[in-house]
């Protein structure tokens, strides 16, 4: 089987390649969890999966250059903060292929800290966002 190390991870957001900007990306499906059980179960309780609540996590080295991390992100007049935008996410930079999906979705830019870390750190951002509806899956 083969393994897979994330050095050469794409993201996409609002269609612009921010990778080179971004230390880590976490995509995280979850479901509610809604118990069935009724009168008559035997000693053990019933759940079917309820709504989706997915999220997406990254951490970003920060830049105020034109086309980079600010500038896509919270530039004045079409900040995307508090917006929802389209944001892909793949394991490599390669070809989308059944060993190299993509992943889709639509999150809302719910937090941000332009400004973050201390004397003689790398100015970072680290942002988790909820995913607004379905996460769609590529591999081609």
């Amino acid at each position: 089987m083969a393994r897979i190390v994330l050095n050469d991870a794409k993201v996409t957001i609002n269609s612009v390649n921010l990778s080179d900007h971004i230390a880590s990306v976490t995509i995280n499906q979850s479901y509610d969890v809604v118990e069935t059980t009724a009168f008559g179960s035997t000693a053990a309780k019933t759940r079917v999966a309820g709504l989706q609540d997915h999220s997406v996590t990254l951490e970003f080295h920060q830049d105020f250059a034109s086309s980079n991390v600010e500038a896509t992100l919270n530039t004045i007049g079409s900040s995307l903060i508090g917006a929802t935008t389209t944001i892909v996410c793949s394991p490599t930079s390669s070809a989308i292929s059944a060993t190299n999906p993509s992943y889709t979705f639509t999150a809302l830019c719910s937090e941000w800290t332009p400004i973050n870390g201390s004397v003689g750190e790398l100015a970072t951002v680290s942002v988790t966002w909820p995913i607004t509806g379905a996460i769609t899956k590529a591999v081609a």
